[in-house]
């Protein structure tokens, strides 16, 4: 199961690095101090300079604490980062007392460490760093000294103005923080789906690579259990029934056939799990069908008896993503799973239908999507629908293993008034590499 290793999506999150923290507060340290210097020196606006830098001073002698203090590399969780963060709001804050307020065109900045949280920290973080924010932009819109200018016609702005300026921050701020929020816990939420995906295959490969060498170890063993039951065949004639070791020769003589029973099943998995083995299309459903057979559910496998009919590479990606998807198919349906395969020369159709309830229409949309999940049935005694204790992976892993192999799939509802869900699954030509194979007794075959 995958479970162990993927978290499904509440609000977490990663964390910042300390690093990153530090240069970006080394960022804002340098563009405070170039825009003090600019408009003090360069535009002749009076500035209360020192009181300035002595607050930009305090955020570089923070920054060089930190980096003496903790190692770059440490991962800072909420509880550190947000205090961190909330730290430059106030910073800010302070700046922009001195310089103006909200008539400071640089209030647009208190957006940036809500953005950050946003993006790397959870959402109770980045809410409280958005009330710091639009609360601080409040109160230097109430409180700050008057914006820098030269000569005597200072530009007067209306309260009305300045009011407007702090609703608009205070969308900005949420409505931003929002946005960047959701799509950093997309992000992450398929970050976490393709590792449960690579868990999975990674597992698929294990067990057939398994499979490979108990069938090397089974034929490499072949010979020598075949010179013992040799020697055993000569002990027990040359000994007869009267010997008082007849009866261990021929206990002796039992456990070598059975060891050679053992040895040629292991053997016959050479056949058909071998990783570049080439299985018929019938082959390869009925091993994908047999595991769930027994749950009370019909299972039809329609395939047409043809001479051409296509022989597939398997691997464990194909074999997992189908598998997946009739056991989905076979949680919901009431009675029947339909399973029918069509070529033509341009592709494989492989359909998936059941008789069941099909699929809710407020997951439809979204099928095929990680952490999306409905009720399953309760003769399974599960709570979801995908058998990954309610993650909502299932379709998506299956999807994922299937278009990696080159698969187009659709989801949908049959028509009314039939009931179920109906599963596509289309290889086209070119995916699959068709070519007719001479010296194969299937005639054409699918790689």
């Amino acid at each position: 199961m995958i479970t162990a290793f993927v978290t499904p999506p509440t609000g977490r999150s990663f964390g910042l690095r300390l690093d990153t923290l530090i240069r970006l507060r080394w960022l804002a340290v340098s563009g405070q101090i170039a825009a003090l210097v600019v408009v003090n020196l360069g535009l002749g606006f009076p500035l209360p300079l020192t009181t300035c830098l002595a607050v930009v001073g305090l955020s570089a002698v923070v920054n060089v604490l930190l980096r003496i203090k903790y190692p770059v590399a440490r991962r800072l969780g909420d509880a550190a980062a947000g205090p961190l963060l909330a730290y430059d709001v106030l910073q800010l804050t302070a700046l922009l007392y001195l310089t103006g307020g909200l008539k400071n065109p640089f209030v647009l900045l208190y957006l940036a460490p809500v953005m950050i949280s946003a993006t790397a920290l959870a959402w109770s973080t980045t809410v409280l760093l958005g009330i710091l924010a639009v609360a601080c932009a409040g109160a230097v819109g109430l409180w700050a000294r008057p914006l820098p200018w030269v000569g005597t016609d200072l530009p007067v702005l209306p309260d009305l103005y300045l009011a407007g300026i702090w609703v608009s921050l205070s969308v900005a701020v949420g409505f931003i923080g929002l946005h960047a929020w959701r799509v950093a816990e997309e992000a992450r939420e398929l970050a976490d789906a393709l590792a449960a995906t690579e868990l999975v295959l990674a597992r698929e490969q294990h067990l057939t690579a398994i499979d490979g060498l108990a069938a090397a170890a089974a034929h490499e063993l072949g010979t020598p259990l075949s010179t013992i039951a040799l020697v055993v065949k000569e002990m027990q004639r040359s000994m007869g029934d009267a010997s008082p070791h007849s009866e261990d020769v021929a206990l002796l003589r039992d456990q070598v056939n059975r060891c050679r029973d053992i040895l040629q099943t292991l053997t016959s998995l050479r056949a058909g799990d071998a990783p570049f083995d080439r299985m018929p299309l019938a082959l390869l459903l009925e091993e994908v069908v047999e595991p769930h057979r027994n749950f009370g559910i019909t299972i039809a496998v329609s395939v047409k008896d043809d001479p051409q009919a296509p022989v597939i590479a398997r691997n464990p990606g194909l074999l997992y993503g189908l598998g997946n998807l009739v056991e989905n198919a076979v949680d919901f349906a009431a009675s029947r799973v339909d399973i029918s395969a069509q070529w033509t020369p341009s592709g494989l159709e492989i359909v998936v239908s059941d008789d069941g309830p099909g699929f809710a229409p407020e997951v439809s949309a979204r099928i095929g999507q990680p952490y999306v999940t409905s009720r399953a049935r309760d003769r399974q005694e599960q709570d979801e629908l995908d058998g990954e204790s309610g993650l909502g992976l299932g379709f998506f892993i299956a999807k994922t293993l299937l278009e990696r192999t080159g698969a187009n799939l659709t989801f949908e509802n049959r028509a009314p008034p039939a009931t179920g869900a109906v599963i596509g699954i289309h290889w086209p030509r070119k995916a699959l590499a068709i070519e007719a194979d001479e010296h194969a007794t299937k005639g054409r075959g699918l790689d």
